[in-house]
Order: C-alpha cells, then sequence, then structure tokens
C-alpha cells in the first residue's frame, strides 16, 4: 500500500517505545514470569464486581458529570480530610479522571505554555516529559542519588528559574520505592514559598506503604497545597489498572482552569464505576488493610532472596523492589534484563532509560503485585543466578 505524501513534523521527534511495552513483548514472545509492569494478576475484590454491575443495572449507564459522579468526588473529599486534615471542597476542588496519568497531562496541558520549564525528579514515570514536550515546555531533570534515591535540596534549588512554571513529585516514588519524608516536603514548601510555581503530586501509591511508613501528601501542607494538584488512581489502589479511573485534587482556582481542558479531553469518566467507587469507599477498610496485604507480599519476595548474590534495601511503598545485581554481572541493565527474559523467563524493568543520560545503577525493577504462587516461581529462578 502506497505511503502518504502528506508532510508534517513530529511533536515528539525523540519518542521512542517504551521500556514497558519493549520488554512486555518480549516476556510474552519467551512466555517468561512477568513481573515487570505494574499490574496484579489476582482477581478484583468480588464486592467491587458486585457494585459495578449493580450500578449498570440501576440505569447509571449515561454520562457522569464532567467534574465526577458528585457521590464519589464527596466521599474522596472525606477520605482526604479523615487522612491529611485537608478539606476539599467536592463541587469545586475534585475531579474524578480517566486514571492518574490523564489528571497529569490535563494539569500540564493547562498551564505549560510555549517556553516554560518543568521541574522532574529523575528517575520518573514516563508519561511526564512526553506531555510537557507536547505543551512546548521545557523538562529540567534533577537527579536523585544512586544511594537511596535522595533529594538533592541544594541542586533543586538552584534549578529553579523565572521560566520554571511546574514541579512534578512523585510519593510513593516509582521506580525506587522511597517515600518522601516529612522533611523533605517541608524543604519543598520553604524552597516553592516565594515562587509562582504549580506543583504536580503524583500520588498514586499512597494507600501502599510498609514498616509503619507514613504517606506525606502535599495536602498536608498549608502552602504545598494551595498551589499542587494531587493526582491518585483507584486502579492501583483497588487493583482494578484497566478501569481507568483516578482523581485530583486542587484549589478551585487552579481546578477551574484544569477543567476547562479536562471537558474537551474526555469530558467525563465511565459512570457505573464511579457510582461502585463510592460505595466501595465507604468501608475504610478497603485502602487500609492495603498495606499489610502488600507488605506481605514484599516481605515474601525479599525473604526469598536471602540466600542470593542480589542486594535490596526493602521498598518503602509502591508495589515495586529494587535489586542490585552487580555482585552477579557487569552488565548494562537494559543487557541484564532482556537475558533474564530470554534465558532464564524472567521479566522485569531496567530503570537506566528512566534516569538522566540513562545512567546506569546496577538495579532491576521487581512489581510484587502477583499472586504467591507467581511470586515464587520468579523466586526459583532468581535463586538460581
Amino acid at each position: 500500500m502506497a505511503s502518504s505524501k502528506l508532510t508534517f513534523t513530529s511533536k515528539l521527534p525523540n519518542a521512542k517505545t517504551t521500556i514497558f511495552t519493549t520488554v512486555g513483548n518480549l516476556a510474552r514472545k519467551n512466555n517468561a514470569v512477568d513481573l515487570s509492569q505494574g499490574f496484579p494478576n489476582f482477581e478484583v475484590d468480588q464486592k467491587l464486581r458486585e457494585l459495578v454491575t449493580d450500578a449498570m443495572e440501576n440505569g447509571h449507564n449515561q454520562y457522569a458529570s464532567m467534574q465526577g459522579y458528585y457521590g464519589l468526588r464527596e466521599v474522596i473529599s472525606e477520605k482526604i480530610e479523615a487522612i491529611h486534615n485537608k478539606l476539599y471542597n467536592p463541587e469545586t476542588e475534585i475531579t474524578v479522571t480517566v486514571g492518574a496519568t490523564q489528571a497529569i497531562f490535563t494539569a500540564i496541558t493547562a498551564f505549560v505554555n510555549i517556553g516554560d520549564e518543568v521541574i522532574v525528579f529523575k528517575p520518573a514515570y514516563d508519561c511526564y516529559e512526553p506531555a510537557i514536550e507536547l505543551n512546548g515546555g521545557t523538562p529540567i531533570c534533577v537527579q536523585l542519588d544512586a544511594n537511596g534515591y535522595k533529594v538533592d535540596w541544594k541542586v533543586f534549588k538552584n534549578k529553579i528559574t523565572k521560566k520554571t512554571r511546574m514541579v512534578i513529585i512523585n510519593t510513593p516514588h516509582n521506580p525506587s520505592g522511597r517515600i518522601f519524608s516529612k522533611d523533605d516536603m517541608l524543604r519543598l514548601q520553604e524552597i516553592l514559598r516565594p515562587t509562582n510555581c504549580i506543583i504536580i503530586s503524583d500520588e498514586v501509591y499512597e494507600h501502599i506503604i510498609f514498616d509503619e511508613n507514613e504517606h506525606y501528601s502535599a495536602s498536608r501542607f498549608e502552602d504545598l497545597s494551595q498551589r499542587s494538584f494531587v493526582c491518585a488512581s483507584f486502579g492501583k489502589t483497588f487493583h482494578v489498572t484497566g478501569w481507568k479511573i483516578g482523581y485530583c485534587a486542587a484549589p478551585a482556582d487552579l481546578m477551574q482552569e484544569f477543567r476547562k481542558t479536562h471537558q474537551f479531553a474526555v469530558f467525563c469518566v465511565d459512570h457505573p464505576v464511579q457510582r461502585s467507587m463510592a460505595a466501595y469507599l465507604v468501608n475504610e477498610e478497603n485502602y487500609f488493610g492495603l498495606p499489610l496485604f502488600y507488605q506481605k507480599k514484599r516481605d515474601l519476595f525479599i525473604e526469598g532472596l536471602k540466600d542470593t548474590r542480589f542486594k535490596l534495601k526493602p521498598s518503602d511503598g509502591t508495589y515495586f523492589q529494587l535489586l542490585d545485581y552487580t555482585d552477579i554481572t557487569e552488565e548494562t541493565d537494559e543487557d541484564f534484563a532482556k537475558r533474564l527474559i530470554v534465558d532464564y523467563k524472567l521479566a522485569s524493568i531496567p530503570i537506566s532509560s528512566f534516569n538522566v543520560g540513562n545512567r546506569q545503577d546496577g538495579v532491576l525493577r521487581f512489581c510484587f503485585a502477583k499472586k504467591n504462587e507467581t511470586l515464587e516461581e520468579a523466586l526459583d529462578i532468581l535463586r538460581t543466578l
């Protein structure tokens, strides 16, 4: 078939196939145990599925309101206030979104203009920078250190210029599993206080935290909350990543601009799923029980590695664990990850592509949001290395 003769200029000329797609395709081709991408392989709570069915059978099959079903926004507001002591008005300050990625993209689109700079902490989830570039902005990267993935706040402060429009943070942090501490959030607040910077706080793993650690949402801090879009994901929280539903909370003046873009991007989110989430969130145990649920899986995974040559620091949050393989091989993370898939039938994610300049940290990311038998199968492979 003849190719088009149309000419055009790509808005993302340097964009490549994501590492998630590359690894996923290779894993399927080699029938590998897949601990790469961040989605569970166990079943959704039967109660939640019943609630969606009930919503459909009760006729909630047409458009929801653009901002999201009010009953869901109301219970989200109550949840945030109970946990973080911050009250968001469900009418003007909370919007239901097609997952956190859409919330992040919408916030960037609403506020980033040509020539603006957006600070991104690396390694970073790969949706941030393309969205910045599509809107004519420039990503300004701050590399986290390789020993604990901590922020050098002096470096961060020096990156701020008159062009800085926005800062994107992610806590609990993917891929490192690190949680921004209270001190981190206070340092961020003090540095940004005299600026006109907006924050996107990606908090999709807000309820998946371990070892009695605490999640410090941007919503907890007075000045941060006044400049922040807090983005969250029910897909991550409740093991339904394919449902693509999340939410965004922000001050009314910021949210007004957000909704201007949101209404023309998606208009609204799946109505029966919103109804089911509103009913499901009423039982607090459905999210307060998650830390123990996932910590058991994390502990199973790291306990199974205690006699191997892998080195690790237990993840503080998320459902990812980094493994340092430098006592096993000097290969790059991409080469080692590929060899693990092809020769050993186990898939993980190399994180160098998320670092500045593809920095090699000698670690791979493994997702432990899997059935215990899947984790045991993976451990049997890892113990042979």
